[in-house]
């Protein structure tokens, strides 16, 4: 008798596919969870882009609301959760300050910003300490391997490192960004016809 062909093994699901199946189901502890994780990032974003505590607090209420009742617009096949929550974010409280006539040459300023401090928030400590004392603080990364009692190899490691997740980071942000627009968040998407003609 022959023996039984193994079954290949499927990887276990990611943590954002796991969050986004129990949203489905409409797991309240999920949103808890993904608040807890992602908030202050997604808190931050606002706030550095509307320049108004009560309305990114308002704003990332909205995000994770939208996220609740419309689990399925986050597609795990077109970058993480984090990024797409950031460009999510990124693109209302945009569209908030077209909604004030803000000039479009701050809006780009401000989203610019926001998006750098929300990537560079999500880097790992060490990378992020490295980059902040580096380049926030106009040190040299000599000055930066003392400050941070680390050898100048290492600084400079981790600099190039951080760089280059900051780097990879804003592109797979700006697909998902251009994703959202075209899958997600498209004018009308969402609304009934009779909601969709009063507007």
């Amino acid at each position: 008798m022959a023996a039984a062909q193994p079954t290949p093994s499927r990887a276990a699901p990611s943590w954002d596919e796991q969050i986004r199946w129990r949203l489905a189901r409409g797991e309240e502890t999920a949103l808890g969870e993904l608040y807890d994780r992602f908030g202050p990032l997604v808190h931050g974003l606002a706030g550095c882009i509307l320049d108004d505590r009560s309305a990114a607090q308002q704003l990332t209420r909205e995000v994770f609301a939208h996220l609740w009742e419309h689990p399925d617009a986050f597609d795990p096949a077109q970058g993480s959760l984090r990024s797409w929550l950031g460009a999510l974010t990124r693109r209302r409280a945009l569209d908030r300050l077209r909604l004030m006539h803000t000039d479009g040459r701050e809006l780009r300023a401000r989203a610019t910003a926001a998006r750098v401090q929300y990537v560079v928030e999500s880097l790992p400590d060490p990378l992020r300490e490295s980059l902040a004392v580096t380049y926030f603080d106009g040190r040299t990364y000599q000055e930066t391997a003392r400050r941070l009692g680390i050898s100048e190899q290492d600084a400079k490691h981790r600099i190039r490192l951080g760089l280059e997740l900051l780097a990879g980071e804003l592109c797979e942000e700006e697909t998902a960004e251009r994703a959202g627009r075209t899958k997600w968040e498209q004018p009308g998407a969402g609304r009934t016809d009779a909601a969709g003609a009063g507007s």
